[in-house]
């Protein structure tokens, strides 16, 4: 029986369409950004524990009834236990894990695991993924090869991750993707760094499908 908290935070994730996947070098530009993509309407966010101290930003974050905060690039069950006691919603690794599996039931949170070949999306599905990220996806054939893994895996909620950008997310979309995530067209540490909201969130803007003056 499908757990309803799982598939409420999925259905965000579909009806948002994209992810933002918040990677940058100190957590002061990772909390900075998320502040501007939140004031450009974006909700949810992927925060990868290659941030200094994730779990911290993600307890930080999970706070605000608003957002539904996740952590990706999860190392070990340990870490990510941290992410969900933290109050992650959702964990998410570019590979398979089955060791994530048991504590993201239990928090009620969603798996997203990672995969690229129909091999690897069995793998990935037997270990409990509720998604899979297909990673990286610009360099595997983009939106061709998730179009292919749709047509093996009809029932599948596929995630690319990897090169998409405002420009080419429908074409993903178009090809089967129940969602994407976002990084570096989306949260570019320069632009971060430098002060330059207005160039972050005219991204956003994109990505929601919002004229930017």
């Amino acid at each position: 029986m499908p757990n309803t908290t799982i598939e409420a935070a999925l259905a965000r994730c579909v009806e948002a369409r994209a992810i933002p996947v918040i990677r940058t070098g100190t957590a002061r530009a990772a909390e900075t950004v998320v502040g501007w993509l939140k004031e450009a309407g974006l909700t949810i966010f992927e925060i990868t524990m290659t941030v200094p101290d994730a779990p911290a930003l993600i307890r930080s974050l999970a706070s605000d009834p608003e957002l539904l905060v996740g952590a990706g690039t999860v190392p070990d069950r340990a870490a990510g236990e941290a992410c969900l006691q933290a109050g992650a919603r959702f964990l998410v690794t570019p590979w398979v894990a089955p060791e994530l599996a048991e504590p993201c039931r239990e928090a009620g949170a969603a798996l997203m695991l990672g995969a690229i070949t129909p091999t690897e999306v069995r793998a990935a599905r037997a270990a409990g993924a509720d998604v899979v990220k297909v990673f990286p996806a610009s360099s595997v054939g983009g939106p061709g090869h998730v179009k292919a893994l749709r047509s093996v895996f009809p029932g599948v909620r596929f995630c690319p991750t990897g090169g998409v950008d405002p420009s080419n997310m429908q074409d993903y979309l178009d090809a089967g993707a129940a969602f994407v995530g976002m990084g570096g067209a989306l949260v570019d540490e320069k632009r971060i760094n430098a002060g330059d909201k207005a160039a972050i969130q005219a991204v956003a803007h994109r990505l929601l499908g919002r004229a930017v003056a």
